[in-house]
C-alpha cells in the first residue's frame, strides 16, 4: 500500500533541521570553551563549578562531542528519523517528480 504522506518533504525538512543544528553548533562550542575556561578560575568552589559542568553537559547532549554523547541528541534523532522513512520512498518521489505524472490511458 503506498504511503499517503510525502517522505520527500519529511527528508527535506530533516535536511533543513540539520542545517539549523549545524549553525547552532558553533555558538554552543563557544559556550563549551568559555565554560572550560571558567572552571580553571583559581579556587573556584565546587558548588559553583557544578553549574559549569551542568552547562557543558547540556551542550554535549545537544550537539555531542563528549565520550558520553559523541553524536548529540539532535543529530541522533535526525539520523533515526531518516532511518524511519520507508525504504525507497524518497527516491520514488524524486523519480516521479523528474518524470512527471500522466494519467493512464487504460
Amino acid at each position: 500500500m503506498p504511503i499517503r504522506w510525502s517522505a520527500l518533504k519529511v527528508k527535506e525538512a530533516a535536511d533543513m533541521i540539520e542545517e539549523c543544528v549545524n549553525q547552532a553548533a558553533e555558538p554552543l562550542e563557544q559556550i563549551r570553551v568559555v565554560v572550560q575556561e571558567a572552571r580553571r578560575i583559581p579556587n573556584i568552589p565546587e558548588y559553583i563549578s557544578q553549574y559549569l559542568y551542568r552547562i557543558e553537559g547540556e551542550v554535549d547532549r545537544a550537539i555531542g562531542g563528549s565520550q558520553f554523547e559523541p553524536v548529540g541528541r539532535y543529530r541522533a534523532t535526525l539520523e533515526n528519523l531518516r532511518k524511519a522513512l520507508p525504504e525507497g520512498a524518497v527516491q520514488t518521489e524524486q523519480d516521479n517528480l523528474k518524470h512527471g505524472t500522466t494519467a493512464a490511458l487504460m
